[in-house]
Formats: C-alpha cells, sequence, structure tokens
C-alpha cells in the first residue's frame, strides 16, 4: 500500500475506517484493544544493583581488589583503605553516569501532549491524548502539540514547527494535497502532522495514522536503547588489564619458586612474592585517570564544553569522523544578504520594499520573525532607511501574506497622492507576474538568479505595481502587471573561525561530514565555503538516493560521502553505525529529537546547549554551550592531550615497576640480599609512583599534537615504541640500584642499610623519570621546564618524606630503614643522574631526524 502522504483525503479515510464525522464509541472501544494506548513505551531497564554490580566485573578493579587483600595480608591496612576507596570511587562514578544515561525516553515521554481536541460522533471532544486511535479526527490550533500522526484533511495557514523533529529550522507550511513522490522523509510530508511537534500557526483537521510507538517519534524513541558504547580508552584498559594480569602471575610465582630455591624463608618469599603483586600493579591508574578526565573536563567547561560523561573527555581524542549538522554549529544561524541587484534608479525604492513588506516585529532585544525577513530589514537598516520615516512615507493599507502556492508576499502602501504595492517572491513566481515592458529583461534575470542559486544562496525577487486609485478588493489578483524592483540573495554564512577549524581537522586526520536538513544544493554550496569539500564536490546524497541503497552499495558509499541532506533520524543512525563498523571513532552533533537516536549510538554525542532540546542533550556526553564547531576541535586538542598524558603515566609506573620487579628478581642472581622490603615497596607503589604520576596529568600538550593522525582503532597502549620506552628505562632503574647496592656491599653496611639506599636510589631515580616523562620525544631542556609546576612540588615533596623516613627514628621503626652518611646519598644521587642521562639520551637516539 501507498503511504499515507500518498493517498488522497478520502483514500485516507475509506482506508482507516473512519469518516469526516469522527469514530463512534464502540468502534474506539475495538481500536484500543487492538492498537494500545498513544504513550511511548520504555524498554526494559537494568535495576540499581545490576548497574552497581557490573562497576566491578572490569579487570582491572579486580586486579585492584586482589591488591587489597594482598595489602591486608601484608600488615598493610592503611594501603588498603586507601586501594579499597579507589575502588568504590571508581565504582559509583561509573554507576551514576551508567544509571543517568537511560533518562532520554523518560523526556521523551514528557513531549507527550496529555490531551487532544477530536471529533467523535460528529462532536468536538476534548480527552487524554493516550487514549486517540487511527482513525480519530484530530482538531488542531496555534500552540497546540500534535498529539499523533495523522494526515492532514483541512487546513487553514497551518505552520508546524517541526525542528526537534525534521532538523528543519524554519515552520512548515502544511497543504492536504496528495503527493506521489517515494520514501520522502518526514520533512518533505507536507501533508501530514507528526507527533511531538507545535502548531506555530494556523488551524487543521487531521486524521490519525499512527499513535504511540508507531509515530515518527516512537520510532525514535525505539532507536534509543543500542549496546552500550565502550570508549577507545576503555577498550584499551580491558586489553591492558588482561595481559598485566597474566605477566604479575608469572613473575610472583618465579620469585617466590626462586627464594625457595635459594632457602629464604617460606612466608617471607610469600608476602615478598604478594608485595611484588602489589607493587607490579598500577594501583594509581584509575584514579589517574579519574583525575585526568576530570581535570579535562574543567578545561573544556572553561572553553564552552560541557562534558556530561567523563569517558568522553578522551574519546574526543581518538576522534576519526566528525558528523556535523550545518545550520548554527557551522553557520552563524542567521540569514544576512550576501547580493543584491536594483532595477537602474531604484536602489532607494527597493530598499523601502525590503523594509515594509514583511511580518517582522520588533522588539526590545531585536527583529522577531522569519529569519529570511528580518535579514531583508537588517540590510534595509544598514544602509540607511529608517523604520519610521519609511513608515511615514509608505503608511500601510493592507497585505497578503506569503503562501506555499502562491509563493508571494504582499503589501499595500498610500504613497503621496497614490498607491504602491510591493511583492516579494520566488523568482519562478515572480517572473511570471510581470508587466509587458518588464518581460524583455527576464533571461536577464533568470541567468543571474541561476549563478546565484548554484552558490547555495536563496534568491528573492522584489516588484511593485502603481494604482491611481485604491483597489477595491486586496486579492491576488493584484499581483499580476509587476515592474522589476530587484533581486536579493541571501544565505546563513559560515561562522567566522569555523575554516580554520575544519583545516586544523584536515591536518589532524579528521574527516568533517556535513549532515543537514537543507537542499541538497545550498548544503553543496556551504560545504564548498567551509573547505569541508571542493569546489567540483558532486557526491553529496540525499535520503531519497540512501533509500535506493542496497546494504553492500550502503557500506561502499559512506567513507567517501562528505555531505548529506535531507536525511531521516534512522539514516543519520545508519550512517554513524556503519562507520563503526568500519573501525571508526565517530562524534555527531545534533539539537533535535530527530538527532538523538545517532546522538547516543555514536562513541561521543555532541549537544547543541543553545538550541539543543532536553532529549538531544540527555542523549550526548558532550554539550556545546556556544554551538560552535570550533570549539569541538579545541575539545579533540584537550582529548588528545589527556590520552597522552595517561600513556605517559603508563610509561612512568610500568618503568619503575618493572625496576622494581628486576631488581627484586636479579638481587640474589648476583649474591645480594633481598634489596628490599614489603612496605618499601608499597611506600613506593603508592606514594614515589603516585604524587608525580599525578602531576603528569596536568601535563600541557605537546606542540605537534594536532599534526598527527588519530590513533588507529586497533592501536593498544604500548603502540609508537612505548613498551620498549618502559623496557629500556626498566633495565636502567635495575641497573641504578644494583649498582648502588653492589656499591654498599663492598663498603661493608649491613643489610638494612643496603635495603635503604636502593630504597632511595629507586626513589630518586623515579623522581629523575618522572621529569624525562613529560614528553615522549622532545627532552627535559627542549621544552618549558618549569612549565608544570605541579610536578615540582610533588619531587620536592616525595624527596622530603623519603629523607623523612630514612632519617626520623620513629618513621625507621615503621618502615625497616636506617640512617646513611653523606657519601652513600652522594652515590644515590650520582646513580639517579647517570640513569637520567641514558632515558634522555635513548628519547634522543630514537626520534633523531
Amino acid at each position: 500500500m501507498n503511504t499515507y502522504y500518498q493517498l488522497s483525503t478520502g483514500d485516507v479515510i475509506k482506508h482507516l475506517n473512519t469518516s469526516f464525522t469522527g469514530l463512534s464509541d464502540e468502534t474506539v472501544a475495538a481500536l484500543q484493544k487492538k492498537y494500545g494506548a498513544n504513550v511511548l513505551t520504555q524498554t526494559k531497564q537494568k535495576s540499581r544493583l545490576a548497574i552497581l554490580l557490573g562497576q566491578f566485573a572490569d579487570i582491572m578493579i579486580l586486579i585492584l581488589i586482589g591488591a587489597a587483600v594482598v595489602s591486608f595480608i601484608a600488615g598493610e591496612h592503611i594501603d588498603a583503605c586507601v586501594i579499597l576507596a579507589i575502588i568504590i570511587a571508581n565504582a559509583w562514578m561509573g554507576y551514576s553516569q551508567e544509571y543517568n544515561a537511560e533518562k532520554s525516553i523518560l523526556l521523551l515521554q514528557q513531549m507527550d501532549p496529555r490531551y487532544a481536541l477530536v471529533i467523535r460522533n460528529n462532536n468536538p471532544v476534548k480527552l487524554v491524548a493516550a487514549e486517540l486511535v487511527p482513525g480519530d479526527i484530530m482538531l488542531l490550533n496555534a500552540g497546540d502539540i500534535v498529539p499523533a500522526d495523522g494526515r492532514l484533511i483541512a487546513v487553514h495557514s497551518l505552520l508546524t514547527a517541526e525542528a526537534s523533529l525534521t532538523g528543519e529550522s524554519n515552520a512548515v507550511e502544511k497543504h492536504t494535497n496528495t503527493i506521489a513522490h517515494q520514501n520522502l522523509v518526514p520533512g518533505d510530508q507536507l501533508n501530514m502532522v507528526f507527533k511531538g511537534t507545535l502548531v506555530s500557526a494556523g488551524s487543521a483537521k487531521a486524521v490519525v495514522t499512527a499513535i504511540g510507538m508507531d509515530t515518527e517519534l516512537g520510532k525514535i524513541a525505539g532507536m534509543l536503547s543500542p549496546a552500550t558504547q565502550q570508549t577507545p580508552l576503555q577498550k584499551r584498559l580491558a586489553v591492558f588489564s588482561k595481559q598485566l594480569s597474566v605477566v604479575v602471575i608469572i613473575i610472583c610465582l618465579l620469585v617466590f619458586a626462586l627464594g625457595l630455591w635459594r632457602g629464604e624463608p617460606a612466608f617471607q618469599m610469600f608476602l615478598t612474592a604478594l608485595s611484588l603483586a602489589v607493587a607490579a600493579l598500577p594501583e594509581a591508574l584509575p584514579a589517574v585517570i579519574t583525575i585526568a578526565l576530570a581535570q579535562g573536563a574543567r578545561r573544556m567547561a572553561k572553553q564552552k564544553a560541557l562534558i556530561r560523561k567523563l569517558p568522553a573527555v578522551e574519546t574526543l581524542g581518538s576522534v576519526t569522523y566528525i558528523c556535523t549538522d550545518k545550520t548554527g554549529t557551522l553557520t552563524q544561524n542567521s540569514m544576512q544578504v550576501e547580493n543584491l541587484y536594483a532595477a537602474p534608479g531604484l536602489e532607494d525604492l527597493l530598499l523601502h520594499a525590503m523594509l515594509l513588506n514583511n511580518e517582522i516585529s520588533f522588539a526590545a532585544g531585536g527583529l522577531l520573525g522569519d529569519p529570511t525577513e528580518k535579514a531583508l530589514v537588517d540590510y534595509a537598516m544598514q544602509h540607511g532607511i529608517l523604520r519610521e520615516a519609511a513608515r511615514n512615507q509608505f503608511p500601510g493599507v493592507a497585505k497578503l501574506p506569503f503562501d506555499s502556492e502562491r509563493m508571494k508576499m504582499s503589501t499595500l502602501h498610500k504613497h503621496g497622492n497614490r498607491w504602491i504595492l510591493f511583492v516579494k517572491g520566488a523568482p519562478v513566481k515572480m517572473l511570471e507576474s510581470l508587466d509587458e515592458k518588464s518581460k524583455p529583461q527576464i533571461p536577464e534575470w533568470q541567468t543571474k538568479n541561476r549563478q546565484w542559486a548554484a552558490d547555495g544562496l536563496r534568491v528573492l525577487i522584489l516588484g511593485y505595481r502603481i494604482f491611481d486609485q485604491p483597489p477595491a478588493v486586496v486579492t491576488n489578483e493584484i499581483e499580476t502587471g509587476l515592474e522589476l524592483l530587484g533581486m536579493v540573495a541571501m544565505i546563513d554564512p559560515p561562522r567566522p573561525e569555523i575554516i580554520d577549524a575544519i583545516s586544523q581537522c584536515k591536518t589532524a586526520g579528521i574527516r568533517t561530514v556535513m549532515i543537514t536538513g537543507d537542499q541538497p544544493l545550498t548544503a553543496a554550496a556551504i560545504a564548498a565555503r567551509m573547505g569541508i569539500t571542493g569546489a567540483t564536490y558532486d557526491g553529496i546524497k540525499t535520503g531519497a538516493d540512501l533509500n535506493d541503497l542496497a546494504p553492500e552499495e550502503f557500506a561502499g558509499i559512506v567513507k567517501s560521502t562528505l555531505v548529506y541532506a535531507r536525511v531521516s533520524p534512522k539514516q543519520k543512525l545508519h550512517i554513524v553505525q556503519q562507520l563503526q563498523k568500519l573501525g571508526e571513532f565517530v562524534a555527531m552533533t545534533g539539537d533535535g529529537v530527530n538527532d538523538a537516536p545517532s546522538l547516543k549510538q555514536a562513541d561521543i554525542g555532541i549537544a547543541m546547549g543553545i538550541t539543543g532540546t532536553d532529549v538531544s542533550k540527555e542523549s550526548a556526553d558532550m554539550i556545546l554551550l556556544d554551538d560552535n564547531f570550533a570549539t569541538i576541535v579545541n575539545a579533540v586538542r584537550e582529548g588528545r592531550r589527556i590520552y597522552d598524558n595517561i600513556r605517559k603515566f603508563i610509561l612512568y609506573v610500568l618503568a619503575c615497576n618493572l625496576g622494581e620487579i628486576l631488581t627484586i628478581f636479579m638481587a640474589p642472581l648476583f649474591g645480594f640480599s633481598i634489596p628490599m622490603l614489603p612496605i618499601h615497596l608499597l611506600w613506593i607503589n603508592l606514594v614515589t609512583d603516585g604524587f608525580p604520576g599525578l602531576a603528569l596529568v596536568g601535563e600541557p600538550a605537546e606542540k605537534n599534537i594536532m599534526q598527527k593522525p588519530p590513533r588507529p582503532p586497533g592501536e593498544n597502549l604500548f603502540a609508537g615504541g612505548l613498551a620498549v620506552n618502559i623496557l629500556f628505562t626498566g633495565v636502567i632503574i635495575t641497573i641504578a640500584t644494583l649498582s648502588v647496592q653492589w656499591w654498599a656491599v663492598r663498603q661493608g653496611y649491613d643489610v638494612k642499610a643496603q635495603q635503604t639506599m636502593v630504597f632511595t636510589t629507586l626513589c630518586f631515580v623515579q623522581l629523575g623519570n618522572a621529569l624525562s616523562v613529560r614528553s615522549f620525544q622532545f627532552g627535559v631542556f627542549s621544552r618549558s621546564l618549569f612549565a608544570n609546576q605541579f610536578m615540582w612540588v610533588t619531587i620536592v615533596l616525595t624527596v622530603a618524606l623519603q629523607l623523612l623516613i630514612v632519617f626520623v627514628p620513629g618513621l625507621q621503626t615503621v618502615f625497616k630503614t636506617t640512617a646513611v652518611p653523606g657519601n652513600a646519598l652522594g652515590v644515590v644521587g650520582l646513580a639517579t643522574l647517570v640513569s637520567v642521562m641514558c632515558t634522555e639520551g635513548f628519547k634522543r637516539l630514537k626520534f633523531r631526524p
């Protein structure tokens, strides 16, 4: 069967077994039983307990729980409590995010109108909107929210605001005529009204064609439950956790076995092996990630990007595609006159017509009304036409509002002893209404119209007619015999900063895709102006084009298409899903209900803070407080910085942990005593690793961060030679600590002094390493040494704490240390300096030109 917009009003009435006088009560009861209530149903939600328990399923969290148990066994109850606090904080954060993320459907339900006016038994009846059934005759008036999808059967100057559903920013004029075209998106179904949209002007009758989840709004609600998307960082950390857990178990077994082979006490080796397991685990990693994301979110809020879900901060750094709306995001959401051509000698009259021929209201906050008419009035006023003077010179007499059939608007004015009619409208209709004197000019004006339209401009022609006597009746019959007055071309211009922002995206390897409700010609022209496409790009796809494609054909074109026009919410969702299937990380912007499914599906959904609906904001991960695309680019830079800093922390802490493991493992092989005790390992892991590691999250971005391509989707945390860096640095730390222990043995120091020196060496070498890892590529002195002041605070603090536990008697008892002479500290300092020089030399060798 044809869809309802393709049927005549009579055929729709017949198909739905209803009549123009409405349904009977008996019929309604049967239909309500068949179709159910006119409400949006909610998908089954997880219980709060299930959401909470799900936060503990992550392998890293399980490892941390094991670390807490180990700390309790080792007698380090404070350390165990710190680890548990980290676990609980992370679980609560994840629980809160997941629970709040399911509110989108509830907000959609709030858009349901509560009451509806319908005709039943040939009488108007006001009833609860949930009681509507297919076949009901709705009565719609200005200010009403449409309670169900319906086919219009009678209209009177009906305008509906459908931006939240279709993305079309202007109010849409409706009619009752049959439309023959196939596969039209809702925005082009001009004889239909849709649930949740607003009647902005006029009145109408419509027969209900769909209710509840079968409406366009219901279909969107049904798409709002895709599987939860893991962020790139979460995926990489999951792999990292599994790999690390295997390595830790193997190392612990080897150390335990080696100790038993050497004859060490079994319980002592058991505690040492367990402590080593704790040392190998980066317990601070979840806290570091949370702090890095929170700090990034605060910085981004200052740049007008509000983060709703913390993992989205890092996800931005992985984005390979940004799918963006046009109006208000890439453009200024304000029509402006770009070209103007006046008939010879009529420039002043044209400006007066632009100011007077409109339905604009003048308010304290500025002009109110249609954006196109606001642009005309603005232009006239900017070019010296004063509103009050114009009204005095051309006092208004009558007005013929614009409608979609005439495609014109007229205003009649008294001018001296005569009357003048100003008319503006679509070029085709206006050129058909010219007088004989003006007709020879038609070819010239048609050529100019085609040129401007090809540039994506909206073109209007203005004409006029002089009357010696006022028309007896002001109807559309007087809109003939016009003389040409002028031609005006308007556009919603790009934001000034957008071209540079899109250029930065290209440099950073990110593809920008425009998805708009505008007509294809306008979309293509704007995309070319902004640098999204070249001037000769002809690969634009419309919603109708996508409907005609087989799934495999769609998969083939989605990576090469940069502009989509007139697409449906379902098609937007499919575009995002297909890009994700191809391994891309997708950011999606949107402001309407129609954008909510794709915002939720995208790796990062970005809602508009100014023009966005509540549903789109609840579905999004980030909200642009200024609705500006350039803000997304700044956020991408911040996301990359955060990911880099998390990798720097991993390099720092794993290299240090490897140094600890190798030191304990190798010392017995050289005949040395156990170089460190469990308490030393726990101190280093929670203090020496923790404080400088936290400082690394505030490290400024590398200067070439936006010249690098996005991280490949399959890239793990150790890509780019990070594993080699960890291994090299860990070996250097091991050599430094074993060299100090060798020197201490040669000098005749006892075991406690040896352990104190190794413990202190390991602490100081790690602090030197913290300075080195501030940059993967550049040396310590090649960037501002004091740019990260918190790093120096933590280094000074950690050194002070280390010296306290070495020299303060009460702390010596707790940490099993002893005071060492100055020359021993000098050897520790020398080992630290040499190890830092080695890691810096390795970095220079690796990145030499």
